[in-house]
């Protein structure tokens, strides 16, 4: 039988408590529950992405650009706050191609990756004037075939699927057969044809994983990934500008885990930096992260509507779920499900615990928030406060099943 995971108690790293209460941005989570007039709901405080980010400025050699992946949390008044601290932003659709350019970001500075890019978002690219990476020599064709509006020739990086790997991440995002980039051993041969087609190569886009926590490993493919670009770019048809070498910077969210060393990581790129500069006259290095710039801002709060005991177990029924918040239930990447860190927000530092399950009101299993957890006794109406959902939380989950209402956002 598994242990039950032992509560979160009030030595949080960002958010203080109160009389008992979690706060966020200055403020208790019942009285946000009462502003907004409802739950669930989601809720970033600024102060902890501005914080995270100026640590992590302090920590990196001030030429590497710091690039923000949109996908981690493209919120609005979100995106708009964290665009003005970083030098570029990364997109993956036409829909965060708009909510990019109603940034103040310069174009050229917002990068469109991923494969499968229809002919339409990649005029609306062009026409836009932001830089494409290419997935695959179709689409490099494809790009080649479309004009800008602007009579500017797209700009263009490739993306390489490298022969190696990101070790010990959540998400391995190169070195084996993936949908992902170009396969390093075809890039040869395409940097020549790109040369023929009429493309501003700009330079390389090199992601291997995320959600790491070893700064060794993401040492060593940044290694792995500068070594690579200065082989390649021996056959680009023009000087490497930009090295994207992407992200991996993870966050703790279950026992057990550890935050990521950054400052082991900074020391190596100021070397690499150096290295660039012989190697690389021309390039800029960019690190491209998502979840370790707002992952920890956030939280998502529901409201227990019942309490119920099966079996010897009890049951807290909320009116949140999985259709909300798909990453807490496990069902985001998860092999094996582990729980969330999670709190009861208006009963921080309860000494009367009990163990429990929370749940969704969806009628499925799968619909788990919480499973086995010693948390505060808990009562109807209380509320139920998941921590480390800053990133990968709305935006990634099923909000049209069973026709709920989707959850607000609110930026503090």
């Amino acid at each position: 039988m598994s242990k039950p995971q032992q509560p979160v108690h009030c030595e949080l790293p960002y958010f203080p408590v109160a009389d008992k209460q979690l706060q966020i941005g200055g403020h208790s989570v019942e009285q946000l529950a009462q502003r907004l007039g409802n739950t669930p709901f989601y809720a970033y405080d600024r102060a902890v992405i501005d914080q995270r980010i100026r640590a992590l400025r302090t920590l990196l050699a001030d030429s590497i650009r710091l690039h923000y992946a949109v996908k981690a949390n493209p919120m609005p008044d979100l995106l708009q706050h964290v665009a003005q601290q970083v030098d570029g932003l990364d997109i993956a659709s036409q829909g965060e191609l708009a909510l990019a350019l109603q940034t103040d970001t310069d174009p050229q500075h917002i990068s469109f990756t991923g494969p499968g890019k229809g002919e339409a978002e990649l005029q609306a690219a062009i026409d836009a004037g932001v830089t494409l990476n290419i997935e695959s020599a179709t689409e490099m064709r494809r790009i080649a075939g479309l004009t800008s509006s602007r009579g500017i020739p797209p700009r263009v990086t490739v993306r390489i699927n490298p022969d190696f790997e990101l070790k010990s991440s959540g998400m391995r995002m190169g070195g084996g057969a993936t949908p992902f980039g170009i396969d390093v051993e075809q890039v040869p041969a395409l940097l020549k044809e790109l040369a023929d087609l009429g493309l501003e190569f700009w330079g390389f886009h090199i992601f291997a994983g995320s959600q790491n926590l070893r700064a060794d490993a993401i040492i060593e493919a940044q290694n792995a990934t500068l070594a690579l670009a200065i082989r390649l770019a021996e056959h680009a048809p023009s000087p490497v500008r930009l090295l994207n070498m992407g992200g991996g910077f993870g966050i703790p969210y279950f026992p057990g885990e550890q935050p990521l060393d950054v400052k082991l990581i900074g020391e190596n790129l100021t070397r690499l930096v150096e290295q660039a500069k012989t190697a690389l006259p021309d390039a800029e290095l960019a690190l491209e992260l998502g979840r370790y710039l707002v992952g920890e801002a956030g939280v998502y709060v529901c409201r227990v509507l019942d309490k119920k005991v099966s079996r010897g177990q009890v049951f807290l029924v909320t009116d949140g779920g999985l259709h909300q918040h798909l990453a807490a239930s496990g069902n985001f990447g998860q092999v094996i499900r582990k729980n969330y860190p999670v709190v009861i927000g208006n009963k921080m530092g309860g000494d009367e615990t009990e163990v429990v399950n929370i749940v969704g009101r969806l009628c499925t299993p799968l619909d788990l928030l919480a499973s086995k957890m010693e948390l505060p006794v808990t009562e109807l109406g209380d509320l139920v406060v998941i921590l480390q959902s800053g990133a990968y939380g709305l935006t990634t989950s099923p909000t049209a099943f069973l026709g709920h209402p989707a959850p607000m956002e609110i930026l503090l």
